[in-house]
């Protein structure tokens, strides 16, 4: 025996369909997740990490190793221990550098002032040094690779004993 459909008894099936149609197309328009890596893929990622800036290269010239001695000098000028001379070289010794090749001014002037200019070096191989300078008489790093002066030294001056 065939029914007769109304057209009452018809609008809850056409309503129906019209959700799950919608509810399907807005499951085929959804972003897809990437895929995860494989087990290769994540221990080549843990095991050979790409470099994100400068590196410490001992067999390098002074020259080769002024980027890293300028983001190092940078880092910490960036953070309220910019005028604190052990802040800066600790942080070279952190990238590389070795602590018994480093000079450092006083942090402060001899009546107890913040030190209008801050200066920092790395003395490299038997005639350069690494120099930078900071401070508010410059208002931001300033680096460069000079020649050493006389015995072994590269800042002019007295400086701080670096014994920490």
């Amino acid at each position: 025996m065939l029914r007769r459909t109304t057209a009452s008894a018809a609008r809850p099936i056409a309503a129906t369909l019209a959700a799950a149609v919608v509810v399907l197309t807005l499951v085929a328009c959804a972003p897809t997740p990437d895929p995860q890596p494989t087990a290769t893929e994540s221990a080549a990622a843990t095991t050979s990490p790409t470099p994100s800036g400068p590196v410490y290269d001992s067999d390098g010239t002074a020259e080769d190793n002024l980027p890293l001695f300028t983001a190092t000098a940078e880092g910490v000028w960036a953070t309220d221990a910019r005028g604190v001379g052990r802040s800066y070289i600790d942080a070279l010794v952190a990238a590389g550098f070795d602590r018994a090749d480093m000079q450092v001014t006083q942090d402060t002037s001899t009546v107890g002032n913040a030190a209008e200019s801050l200066q920092f070096s790395v003395r490299w191989g038997e005639k350069e040094c690494l120099i930078g300078q900071v401070g508010p008489s410059t208002g931001q790093v300033v680096t460069a690779v000079m020649p050493q002066l006389a015995e072994g030294r590269c800042l002019i001056g007295t400086t701080r004993s670096i014994d920490w």
